[in-house]
């Protein structure tokens, strides 16, 4: 079976929760210290066995692209003034991996954006990650953990994690066929967003999965869902009548980045984690819970 080396990454939603920053900037730029959010996620990936990224954006999110694009001024300052490291930092990227981007014009829905990458995606399996979520694995990448386990059973995987009762409205909830202790599970459906009352259980998709190409059949053809919107998990209830669809809850942390409150434990939980700037962080953090 062939691996995984293609993702698919949206970045064309509005972030309204964090404006008035996201009226000029993508959130997905949010720096976590000093390393855009979207940064990471590619990095994850990229770890993970990825060469090939597709990054959808919308016509305000260029800046995406030049992050990740050359920089001619930058490079000759940064060579004119010997700053090495630098140099390392800003050329890495570029020559590991291979980027295209697509626009998504409309906003319809995380099942429309994941359309957008049909041509891209050239009748593969890929792999798709939001931008709202960064992952910290445990002993590996998340997306490495999904593809291992698309290389067990060939089917698509959704990656999940429990939520709390409270929050079950807010994700695509999974239903298991059958009680199973692993982490890895075949599904009898999933629901999007679903009240506390009608949810199946509380195995959340936490913003990883692999997908199998049958999706696009679907997703071409899905009605507007929740919200209006052109819904992913509606498109995969659909395609579990062709085709078996697996969970594996992630080993690791996730931090979700589309609210402010997980955007600040990531910042201080990386910082914390860098030797630059433990210190500093112990330091601060002391000051303010005296």
């Amino acid at each position: 079976m062939k691996k995984i080396t293609k993702a698919v990454i949206p970045a064309a939603g509005f972030g309204t929760r964090f404006l008035p920053f996201t009226k000029a900037m993508p959130k997905e730029m949010l720096p976590i210290v000093d390393i855009p959010t979207i940064e990471y996620i590619v990095r994850e990936a990229m770890e993970s066995g990825i060469t090939q990224f597709l990054i959808i954006i919308n016509e305000g999110k260029e800046c995406i692209k030049s992050h990740f694009g050359e920089s001619k001024a930058l490079e000759k300052f940064l060579q004119e003034k010997n700053k090495t490291e630098e140099l390392k930092i800003i050329h890495e990227l570029p020559e590991k991996i291979h980027l295209e981007y697509v626009y998504q014009h409309q906003q319809l829905g995380l099942g429309h954006a994941v359309l957008c990458a049909k041509d891209f995606v050239q009748g593969e399996a890929f792999a798709l990650l939001l931008g709202d979520d960064v992952y910290v694995g445990k002993d590996k990448p998340a997306t490495l953990q999904l593809a291992e386990a698309y290389e067990k059973t060939g089917c698509s995987v959704l990656g999940t994690l429990e939520v709390p009762n409270c929050d079950v409205s807010k994700y695509g909830i999974c239903e298991p066929e059958e009680q199973s202790e692993g982490a890895l599970v075949k599904l009898k459906r999933v629901v999007e967003k679903p009240r506390l009352e009608e949810a199946p259980s509380n195995l959340a998709i936490g913003g990883r999965y692999i997908l199998t190409p049958a999706i696009f059949k679907y997703l071409e053809t899905q009605t507007r869902g929740a919200g209006g919107e052109i819904q992913l998990t509606d498109s995969i209830l659909r395609l579990m009548q062709e085709e078996s669809v697996y969970s594996l809850a992630i080993e690791g942390r996730r931090y979700d980045i589309g609210s402010k409150k997980g955007f600040l434990e990531a910042t201080v939980d990386f910082a914390l984690k860098r030797e630059d700037l433990h210190d500093a962080m112990e330091e601060i953090l002391r000051k303010y819970t005296k």
